[in-house]
């Protein structure tokens, strides 16, 4: 059984029938009772934490075209990655007072309801509301399956299963790179929702029949708000919310100098610094705990954390662009060449893990990721509109290799920094901040095309009639751009370009922060390390 509080580990290990200690011994450890059905429903959660993030990178251009609102599709992205990344840190607060068992469960059960949403929703503001309700359980996917393996395995140990579960990550992420496309031109991109639905349902049964907790919690509202930090989490919400209103309107539907756009902007950082000041005086345990932040360490792990996920993301969501924009890919090709990065992640995943479980080398793990990802990112820039096909296939894969290694490196390397108590806290504070970087790669990407379209396409197509219709058009649909005349796509294709290829040498500059950062941690103070 699952335990939420340490305290609680003398009373389990006098108990035989108890299959899964909270704090486990490092000697002799064999799987416990149990365990291998654990672990399926942990993993089907994380498959399907895989599976949505590229199937939506998949096929976010032909679901934005069908509402006319590709000028806004970052908002798929960035509505689930915004609920995520706030919800994300409560779920390790809310296992520890409620239980494995229940959150589990809730975050099983809205990942599914969010993604059934998606299926039936017919206007984009629904489809996006949905996505923010799938990222509210999408935030526990992940987050449950590393405190549910941290309450079973050694830290020792865990490299190895932590390899597998990052390849279970890399297999449903290669499957919603693969199947997304065409799912999407065939049967419709509904069904890359409604599908997921049947797989959550089983992680559900699974973590039903095996998923326990020592003993029947019953807390009172008191004692979840002295623990939840409810104010921080929704200061969180709203700062991040408010800035990309501000990051999506600016240079798009308003001019930077609006005052909508200066007020959204300013706004978040007034919010964000609120935010700061409640987590340091608040007496719940904080979205972000502070202390985690202090020292040499914590802060160049962190700094190298969020540039990683922002560099992982906003490469992600400018390559299917890239392909079917520039290469007029359809979906389902651009989903299929999404496999070859997909491929590399639990590549990187897997070689992270044997190195963990045998040699340690944490930090130099956190190196080589950084170094991957920002070449990875530099190699994709440097395409140029006509390109060698071979670099289509080779280019693509060293960044997400580099996702793969750094990733876990970067989790084990904070976990390895605190005690075992500190666990679900430290890995919620880790997941939160990639989380807050991958929101910043979406909607810093998403606005630098968006920008270099409203600024180029006038004067690129400044000789073709209705001018400002077929420019509205093109920045509403990708449809629409290849249903132009041929000379004209061309034009409107090459300022895309342009566009995207700001925003991969953008994401070349932020995962170079990460190498420089992965630069100043040292081992002294590491516990658990060869």
């Amino acid at each position: 059984m699952l335990s939420s509080h340490n305290d609680d580990n003398e009373a389990l290990d006098a108990r035989d029938d108890q299959p899964l200690l909270a704090a486990p011994k490092e000697e002799n450890w064999r799987p416990p009772r149990g365990f291998l059905w654990v672990e399926f429903a942990i993993f089907a959660n994380v498959f399907l934490y895989g599976f949505d993030g590229t199937i939506t990178a998949a096929t976010y251009a032909v679901i934005s075209s069908e509402f006319d609102a590709a000028n806004t599709a970052s908002w798929l992205t960035t509505a689930y990655l915004v609920t995520s990344t706030a919800f994300q840190p409560l779920y390790g607060r809310f296992s520890d007072i409620f239980g494995r068992r229940v959150c589990f469960f809730v975050s099983t059960i809205t990942f599914a309801v969010g993604c059934l949403g998606c299926s039936l929703a017919h206007n984009i503001i629904l489809v996006n509301c949905m996505r923010a309700l799938t990222g509210f359980g999408g935030g526990g996917l992940m987050t449950m399956a590393t405190i549910v393996n941290s309450d079973m395995i050694p830290f020792k140990k865990r490299g190895m299963y932590q390899a597998l579960q990052n390849a279970m990550f890399g297999f449903g992420a290669i499957c919603g790179a693969s199947f997304g496309g065409s799912i999407a031109d065939t049967i419709g991109w509904r069904w890359c929702f409604l599908l997921q639905v049947p797989i959550s349902a089983v992680a559900l049964f699974l973590g039903w029949m095996v998923i326990r907790n020592p003993i029947e919690m019953h807390p009172t509202w008191k004692e979840i708000q002295a623990k939840v930090d409810f104010s921080g989490a929704l200061l969180l919400v709203a700062a991040i919310s408010i800035q990309l209103v501000g990051l999506s309107l600016g240079g798009n539907e308003l001019p930077w100098s609006s005052g909508w756009v200066i007020a959204s902007l300013v706004g978040s950082f007034i919010l964000l610094g609120i935010f700061l000041l409640v987590e340091t005086k608040t007496t719940a345990i904080p979205v972000i705990p502070l202390r985690m932040l202090r020292g040499r360490n914590p802060v160049a792990i962190q700094t190298a954390n969020v540039c990683a996920g922002t560099a992982a993301y906003a490469y992600l969501f400018m390559l299917p662009l890239f392909f079917q924009v520039v290469l007029l890919d359809s979906p389902t090709k651009a989903g299929a060449r999404l496999a070859i990065p997909s491929l590399a992640t639990p590549i990187g995943g897997l070689i992270a893990g044997v190195v963990m479980s045998r040699w340690g080398k944490l930090i130099t793990l956190v190196q080589i990721g950084a170094l991957c990802m920002t070449f990875g990112n530099a190699l994709v820039t440097s395409l140029s509109f006509y390109d060698s096909k071979w670099k289509y296939l080779a280019f693509i894969f060293p960044a997400n290799l580099g996702q793969g290694i750094i990733y876990p490196a970067i989790l084990f390397t904070t976990l390895a920094s605190f005690d075992h108590a500190d666990h679900a806290v430290s890995a919620s504070t880790v997941y939160l901040i990639r989380s807050l970087g991958s929101v910043w790669g979406v909607a810093v990407t998403a606005t630098i095309v968006q920008n270099t379209l409203s600024w180029r396409l006038p004067h690129a197509l400044a000789s073709i009639p209705n001018k400002e219709q077929v420019i509205d058009d093109i920045r509403h649909s990708v449809t629409a751009l290849r249903q132009l005349p041929p000379d004209i796509q061309l034009r409107a294709r090459e300022v895309y370009y342009d566009g995207i290829k700001y925003s991969f040498a953008t994401s070349t500059a932020i995962a170079a922060v990460a190498i420089i950062a992965s630069l100043f941690p040292h081992n002294r103070g590491l516990r658990n390390t060869h």
